[in-house]
């Protein structure tokens, strides 16, 4: 008679030496977003009358020209819910191969303009706002904000992306 515990652990071999044989295959790798917007700060605190850059960095990863860019940039929920913390942006500037150059369109939620010219493929291009912290803001609170992108590329194409979060500051008392 045969023992009905080889044949279980023979199916089981069985079965565990296809699962393994399908699970070290290798996926099938994704494209990358058409465009992707990061974030970057240079500071995680400052201190009420300072200020924070925060440089937004959008890459494109077509084989088209990026000819036009929307964005929203706008507070995150919490940092809503800090009616103490005061604060704006006050500057903005667009990296260049010849240096900064300030760019228009800063705002609570409109960017657009910002990111100047066409982005060709495989190129970036970096904005940087900067966020005025008021003399009289409140203390330990976190100041952060999210954005929406719309992009149009020269083959007639677009896409969307977000929300990518900014990096939070926080705001500190010394």
């Amino acid at each position: 008679m045969r023992s009905p515990l080889k044949s279980r652990l023979g199916l089981a071999t069985v079965l565990a030496f296809v699962l393994a044989l399908f699970g070290l295959a290798p996926a099938a790798s994704a494209d990358p977003a058409p465009a992707a917007l990061t974030f970057t700060s240079n500071s995680a605190t400052v201190t009420p009358g300072g200020t924070v850059n925060l440089s937004m960095t959008l890459t494109n990863n077509k084989t088209y020209d990026i000819w036009f860019v929307y964005q929203t940039i706008s507070p995150t929920w919490l940092t809503t819910q800090r009616p103490d913390l005061k604060y704006s942006f006050t500057g903005c500037s667009l990296a260049t191969p010849t240096g900064a150059t300030s760019c228009s369109g800063t705002g609570p939620s409109d960017l657009g303009a910002n990111y100047g010219a066409t982005i060709p493929p495989g190129q970036s291009r970096t904005v940087t706002l900067t966020l005025q912290v008021a003399a009289d803001s409140g203390c330990n609170g976190n100041i952060g904000f999210y954005s929406y992108y719309y992009a149009e590329f020269s083959d007639s194409t677009n896409t969307s992306g977000g929300p990518a979060y900014t990096p939070e500051t926080r705001v500190l008392c010394a």
